[in-house]
């Protein structure tokens, strides 16, 4: 199975209510699309590793949210509740009537409240990564969660970034992509960005009341040993999601770039067939 891209893809922008937002896409001209949200910190290119496998499966849509990876900031959209009801907005901007939505990370909780909502636009979800009850989060998140702008202020969130993936991703990083992640988070777009988590305070407890109203199947990938985000967090929405499957993967927190192999093949496996039987 191939687990690295070989050539730099090809990414554009497009402008949804003003916001400008940078996407890339791929794959077959058949089946229903795959719609792809990057992760905090990350970016899009942090699905380089699988995107061989993914495009085999029909057409592909990545795209960096408002805030996140190198797509403008929306001081309105920075929180879960917020965000989830800008991805029909999205969906409609891209012609993508109905997806497998492949959301790890902070698109786990925006994907969530949208699919309470317009259950229509979902056909399946794939999720994990994101924190999803406060007194599960790993210390390193709830701190940040615990923050304000105020205690970040003058730090340089790209080198802040690119020193946290060196130092606990388990596969090398290509220069490009965390020359990528840099961009992503430069300056204080990672401090902006991460008004998304400090709104979890409020947002989470609403999450964790609707989740048992949520009929979109969901599979949950979660990173045996990731520190952000413990297992627990998938075993919480396995109890309370009607349709969910949780599979744990040895991985840190980059599910996606740790265990890239395995990654694709459940995501490819849940497509093909496996969110039917959910």
């Amino acid at each position: 199975m191939t687990t690295a891209t070989t050539t730099t893809p090809t990414l554009e922008t497009i402008t949804v209510d003003g916001i400008r937002i940078r996407i890339r896409k791929g794959g077959r001209s058949e089946g229903t699309p795959l719609f792809l949200t990057a992760p905090y910190p990350e970016s899009i290119r942090a699905f380089d590793r699988v995107w061989a496998e993914l495009e085999q499966l029909g057409p592909v849509v990545a795209v960096d949210l408002p805030g996140f990876g190198q797509s403008d900031v929306s001081a309105s959209l920075m929180s879960p509740q917020a965000m989830g009801a800008f991805l029909p907005v999205l969906l409609d901007m891209l012609e993508l009537e109905r997806v497998h939505a492949i959301v790890p990370d902070i698109g786990t909780l925006a994907a969530l409240f949208a699919a309470l909502q317009h259950p229509n636009r979902f056909e399946s979800i794939v999720a994990g990564s994101g924190g999803i009850a406060l007194p599960l989060l790993g210390e390193p998140l709830r701190q940040i969660v615990a923050s304000s702008r105020a205690d970040f202020a003058g730090v340089d969130g790209g080198e802040q970034v690119v020193g946290l993936i060196r130092s606990t991703a388990r596969v090398p990083i290509a220069e490009e992509v965390l020359e990528d992640y840099r961009q992503s988070s430069a300056g204080s777009r990672w401090n902006e960005a991460a008004d998304f988590v400090r709104a979890y305070t409020r947002d989470l407890p609403r999450l964790g009341e609707i989740l048992d109203s949520i009929a979109t199947p969901v599979l949950v990938i979660s990173g045996k040993d990731d520190p952000f985000v413990p297992t627990s967090n998938g075993e919480f929405l396995q109890e309370r999601l009607p349709h969910c499957v949780h599979e744990v993967v040895d991985s840190g927190h980059f599910v996606w770039e740790d265990a890239a192999p395995r990654y694709a093949e459940l995501i490819v496996n849940w497509v093909q067939s496996g969110y039917r039987q959910a």
